[in-house]
């Protein structure tokens, strides 16, 4: 007698939960010891970026890139919405919290405060709350209209696009100006531009389950 066939089931197999460290406080510190120690000055006859400057930009990479990573597990059905919101809190908790030491604290004070424009268009993405992709212009005029008088609308402004860029619009690099005077507005452009390229260099990206970041 032939050995009967074993049933398949018909139910799709369940994608692997993550145990997945996006950042922790080690990270943050490592970082913040390292900016501590770089060389701020350079060399006075080299047109190169002084070290500190240069790591603090890989800094702003390095966050940029551990949230869209949690937004991209989202949209690959890896997190529920409410998982990811909250992974995406636990790392904002982190790099937006006080630094005890007061130069430190100063170093990254203005990369905190472009940070916030992620955090804040991470999270409006969430919310299924993302202006269409033709609606970008007039937010950059609008943002460029009111950063000095309302920072807070402004802010509020560079989310929209910045939860619109993740939602696929393009933005932002024909709307940065190069200026040796940014506005705050400019600055939160630049890190959505930079959400821009986290996003692209993550096209495909879906994590194995055990995986540190």
């Amino acid at each position: 007698m032939a050995a009967k066939k074993s049933k398949k089931s018909s139910e799709p197999e369940e994608a692997p939960k993550l145990f997945y460290i996006f950042y922790n406080q080690e990270r943050w510190e490592n970082w913040l010891r390292t900016l501590k120690e770089a060389d701020w000055e350079g060399d006075p006859d080299s047109e190169d970026m002084p070290e500190g400057f240069r790591i603090l930009d890989g800094l702003s990479d390095d966050i940029t890139l551990a949230v869209i990573k949690i937004i991209r597990l989202y949209q690959n059905e890896r997190f529920t919405v409410e998982e990811a919101r909250t992974k995406i809190a636990d790392v904002e908790a982190i790099v937006m919290g006080e630094v005890a030491d007061e130069e430190v604290s100063e170093i990254i004070a203005s990369m905190q405060i472009s940070m916030m424009v992620l955090f804040t268009a991470a999270q409006k993405y969430l919310e299924a709350d993302y202006p269409g992709a033709t609606e970008v212009k007039n937010l950059v005029k609008d943002g460029r209209k009111v950063v000095d008088d309302d920072p807070e609308k402004a802010l509020e402004f560079a989310s929209s696009i910045g939860s619109a860029v993740i939602n696929g619009a393009s933005c932002c690099g024909k709307y940065v100006k190069d200026t040796d005077d940014p506005t705050l507005f400019d600055e939160w452009l630049v890190e959505v531009e930079r959400i821009a390229d986290a996003m692209k260099s993550l096209k495909d990206f879906d994590e194995v389950g055990g995986e540190a970041a």
